[in-house]
């Protein structure tokens, strides 16, 4: 019994203190889903999901000594949460010349969304994988669990910081820069905490 309930005290540890930066994301997320429609908020959930599985997968995969992405490369994750921010920042200044409305939306879908939340949590593979690599298959399943729970908390926690009317009520007003800039601002801070930007030009 206190093998189990070190394992599920280590498991959430480990997710809460890789991923408090992906309530930011799933805030914004929800924010943008009540002011404009998109994404809806079941997308965000299961895209949320399927981006922590498939960092939990990659982790276990790389804990059998497998590597699927060269850690030196990660970083190279941040260009979609950037190229997303951008494009919509580029559809908001149309929009603006054209005297039209545009939308706060970035994220419009389960892919876009597990993209999202596998490139800000890229770098939680190099944590993920030592913790696989040193338990065994009860022990992992166990992490998975918790995972998942904790997953489903995170997003509730989104949703809840995303649901006061009057950031709700700014989103729709200014919603069309700041959603874009939140996330160039953090694919902008992955590629560049990463290193990969000297790696290749070849100063890293």
């Amino acid at each position: 019994m206190d093998g189990i309930l070190g394992t599920i005290g280590t498991a959430a540890a480990v997710f809460a203190g890789t991923n408090v930066d992906d309530i930011v994301v799933l805030t914004v997320l929800f924010l943008t889903s009540r002011a404009a429609g998109r994404p809806r908020p079941w997308q965000i959930v299961a895209g949320q999901y399927a981006g922590i599985a498939a960092l939990a997968a990659v982790s276990a995969v790389a804990a059998l000594g497998l590597t699927i992405v060269p850690d030196a490369w990660v970083g190279l994750l941040g260009l979609l949460p950037l190229g997303l921010g951008l494009w919509s920042l580029a559809g908001a200044v149309r929009a603006t010349r054209a005297g039209e409305d545009s939308s706060p939306v970035v994220a419009t879908g389960v892919l876009s969304v597990a993209g999202v939340t596998v490139a800000n949590g890229a770098d939680n593979i190099s944590v993920y994988t030592p913790v696989f690599r040193t338990i065994g298959l009860a022990s992992g399943l166990v992490t998975v669990a918790v995972f998942a729970v904790l997953t489903g908390l995170w997003c509730a926690a989104g949703s809840w910081l995303g649901s006061h009317r009057k950031v709700v009520a700014a989103v729709e007003r200014s919603g069309h820069w700041f959603v874009p800039a939140v996330f160039i601002v953090i694919g902008a801070l992955i590629v560049l905490e990463s290193g990969v930007l000297g790696r290749l030009t070849g100063m890293g």
